[in-house]
């Protein structure tokens, strides 16, 4: 079938006007946060309902094309990206929050529903949901569970996983399966809703899916504190965990707070310059509470690990000392960076940091490194910047050939080669350091079985 005859087809299944073709389109919803794969899609196509997504499967499936979903495009491993002539199916017109239990606390969501759009419904309930990231404006909860997006509240709360009551899928075959029925405790097998989980869409598409909600928080506070070095920054974790409940426990090196301050939209938490930082939060539910954090506090500058720091006082002051951490990407965005999401439990983090670094230092001597991540959870960001006298595939190709001693080191310490923002295309390749051969080849025998066409996100995950 010829491509016009195909794009014919392809209207059919759809409302008028929701299958574009138009370079601006093809070259909008081709592409996610990363910019190391230049959009290439033969479509795009909108669909409203859960029907109309399984005709486009049925479609994809009777016509080998193949299919890459697009939430917020807003990940950075190039999960979303179509390069290779696939049709992208948009989930922006099915994003409405189609019901709410106050009883078991839980809205059902079409898979295009903003994250924000959720906060936002959960806070007029009187409720919360917990799962935070700096893309929480735009990313979409369809694209949240495809990754198992984790973000700023992990050492609480855990990840998107934690929060999928139930799901409605269409699988690559074409098929549509209601996962779990939203049920707390349910022994009857498999558990299907955790492998759509970070499958990054490669088993099908989540349609719509049940999010639970939690009580929400009562005053959060945040404090930032400078520390000595890095090695002070863990052991200000265990103090700080042995008295108070933490929500967050983030961390971010000078040359991230430079950045930012350099918009000149947020101020500098006090006048100490220090090499690393760490930003804390926890419910402040009574003043013995706060009293505690700065018993905790005092304690932390005794032992000389911490320099200086600050306690929010008010809403503002916590989101200014929150924007220090949650502006980075964006800010450095700029420098269009090379990101390695990297993970080990926590107690390894400062060996595997320090062994890290030394990798950094001896191969980019020339070039900036930001640090920064949910330390309290493992999660390392490392980033590097291009210089401006680069090219971007010049930059990319020589991060490309350190990340064989990076991921290796990963692999000794039996980390993750990505934390938070899923394989996609940029760590295909890099699986096997994470993955073991008879996992891997597990994995493509669950994909067959979902996807018997291999019409679904190809080339994403595994390695081609």
């Amino acid at each position: 079938m010829t491509h016009p005859a195909l794009i014919e087809a392809l209207q059919t299944l759809v409302e008028p006007g929701k299958v574009l073709t138009d370079a601006d389109s093809l070259n909008t919803y081709g592409k996610d946060w990363t910019k190391h794969f230049a959009p290439a899609p033969l479509a795009i196509v909108f669909p409203k309902t859960v029907e109309q997504v399984q005709a486009i499967v049925r479609w994809a499936n009777q016509h080998k094309v193949a299919l890459v979903p697009s939430g917020g495009r807003t990940g950075l491993s190039a999960g979303a990206v179509a390069a290779n002539g696939e049709v992208v199916v948009s989930f922006d017109y099915m994003n409405q929050i189609l019901a709410f239990n106050e009883f078991d606390r839980t809205a059902v969501c079409q898979a295009g529903v903003i994250t924000k759009q959720l906060q936002s419904f959960a806070e007029e309930q009187g409720l919360y949901y917990p799962v935070d990231f700096a893309s929480s404006g735009s990313s979409q909860i369809g694209g949240n569970i495809g990754t198992n997006a984790g973000g700023i509240k992990v050492i609480r709360y855990g990840m998107t996983r934690n929060w999928v009551a139930g799901m409605k899928v269409v699988t690559g075959a074409g098929d549509i399966l209601e996962l779990n029925q939203d049920l707390i405790k349910n022994a009857t097998g498999y558990d299907m809703r955790q492998l759509f989980i970070g499958a990054e869409g490669t088993l099908g598409f989540v349609v719509e899916a049940t999010m639970r909600l939690d009580r929400a928080p009562k005053n959060l506070t945040a404090m930032v504190l400078g520390t000595a070095d890095f090695d002070s920054i863990m052991p200000v974790l265990h103090a700080f965990q042995g008295k108070l409940d933490l929500t967050a426990f983030e961390f971010f090196s000078d040359k991230a707070l430079a950045k930012i301050l350099a918009r000149g939209d947020v101020p500098a938490p006090f006048e100490s310059e220090c090499p690393f930082y760490a930003l804390l939060e926890f419910e402040a539910t009574t003043e013995e509470v706060g009293n505690e954090a700065l018993a905790t506090f005092e304690y932390c500058v005794e032992q000389g690990w911490v320099v200086d720091g600050v306690m929010s006082q008010s809403e503002q002051q916590l989101q200014n000392l929150w924007k220090l951490r949650e502006y980075i990407s964006e800010t450095i965005s700029h420098w269009t960076p090379y990101k390695n999401d990297i993970s080990v439990t926590v107690s390894q983090v400062p060996a595997f940091l320090h062994d890290i670094d030394a990798i950094v230092e001896a191969n980019y001597p020339d070039f900036e490194v930001i640090w920064f991540g949910h330390i309290g959870d493992g999660n390392l960001h490392l980033n590097i910047l291009k210089p401006e006298n680069l090219s971007k595939d010049e930059f990319f190709a020589k991060c490309a050939t350190v990340n064989k001693w990076v991921f290796e080191t990963v692999q000794k310490y039996r980390g993750s080669i990505s934390a938070e923002h899923g394989v996609g295309m940029t760590k295909r390749d890099y699986l096997h350091y994470s993955r073991s051969e008879a996992e891997i080849g597990y994995m493509k025998a669950i994909k067959a079985v979902f996807d018997p066409n291999g019409i679904m996100n190809p080339g994403k995950i595994f390695p081609v």
